[in-house]
């Protein structure tokens, strides 16, 4: 997702790129004969459910960790894989996997396992990645999960302040921001979210504005009341379904002079100004491990949640240009990924 080039031609040269074994891995596969085969339910998200997008994603890193530890598709694991999005399609798709009697399903989002929980208690469900999941209530306590829910999840408290910390960098003057989230995040969850983001806000002097939208039609009437507000940024929360509506969040951003930062390196690949958060592919990488684990005999009721432990920076120079700002030194120095 280069802004130099597009999206469909940065997929080609990507895909073209990728060893075969990746991308013999984003197919359909074939068990071998005689060779038991488990099967492996993957939920994508509805943007992410070709072969290419996939490649574009930390699935490559899933993959190829699950290869290391003696899982090869086609030989002894089966990849049924579905896109849905929520409520009754992915409700469907898990009543599909129970039903093909899959060994464990893989996804990514908390509120996406939750749902696939309702529909199955004994089938293990392992999150790629997940936010914070103990405040929801979809496990218990993050060493001991209990259920068939463990895996990934990504927030830390501390990445809240370091995201504000970023944008302050980039914009010196900057004292009031907007977060952007789709839909009603449940009470509990929004919570812990805006008590981490407002006490690290409080600490660099900065106003922070929660709102939310449904559909595209909402945007155009949010962006207007945040320059009315005189917000100088927008922090994005990131989530499956609010993905769909990434370039013209962003365009809307450039267009009312609004830095625009994110947790997801997948963002500034499309036009946003800054990401700061895991590194996604060794947070998948771990993600294989639990896999490993459960096929091998381990309950999920006792695999402790895994939390991340690197993190990158993406820039993109070009946005930076469009919205008339100059990047510190420090800040390129310090990133881990320069779109130009």
């Amino acid at each position: 997702m280069n802004p130099s080039c597009t999206a469909l031609l940065c997929a080609a040269l990507v895909v073209a790129a990728l060893p075969v074994s990746v991308l013999s891995a984003a197919e359909p596969a074939k068990s071998q004969p005689g060779k038991k085969a488990y099967r492996i339910g993957h939920i994508t998200s509805p943007e992410f459910d070709q072969p290419e997008q996939l490649a574009l994603s930390s699935w490559p890193a899933f993959i190829e960790r699950l290869a290391s530890l003696g899982w090869i598709e086609g030989k002894n694991i089966v990849f049924e894989r579905r896109p849905a999005g929520s409520g009754d399609e992915l409700r469907q798709v898990a009543e599909e996997f129970v039903r093909l009697k899959v060994d464990v399903i893989v996804l990514v989002g908390g509120s996406r396992a939750a749902a696939v929980q309702k529909v199955t208690t004994t089938i293990p469900i392992v999150t790629l990645t997940a936010g914070e999941l103990v405040s929801t209530g979809i496990v218990p306590s993050l060493t001991r999960p209990g259920g068939n829910i463990t895996g990934m999840q990504n927030y830390t408290p501390e990445l809240m302040g370091k995201r504000l910390q970023v944008l302050k960098e980039l914009v010196p003057k900057l004292t009031r921001v907007t977060v952007l989230r789709r839909n009603v995040w449940p009470l509990n969850f929004l919570a812990v979210y805006q008590q981490s983001t407002d006490e690290a806000a409080q600490k660099l002097g900065i106003r922070v504005r929660y709102v939310y939208f449904v559909n595209g039609d909402d945007l155009p009437r949010l962006f207007a009341e945040m320059v009315k507000e005189h917000d100088g940024a927008l922090m994005i929360w990131d989530d499956p379904t609010i993905r769909t509506f990434g370039r013209q969040i962003l365009d809307l951003a450039v267009s009312h002079r609004l830095a625009a930062m994110s947790e997801d390196p997948d963002w500034p690949r499309i036009g946003a100004l800054v990401a700061y958060g895991p590194k996604y592919d060794d947070v998948f990488r771990q993600a294989a491990t639990y896999v490993d684990r459960i096929l091998k005999g381990a309950r999920p009721s006792e695999l402790p949640i895994g939390q991340p432990s690197t993190f990158e920076l993406s820039l993109n120079l070009k946005t930076a240009r469009a919205l008339g700002l100059t990047i510190p030194q420090t800040l390129l120095l310090r990133a881990d990924r320069i779109i130009e």
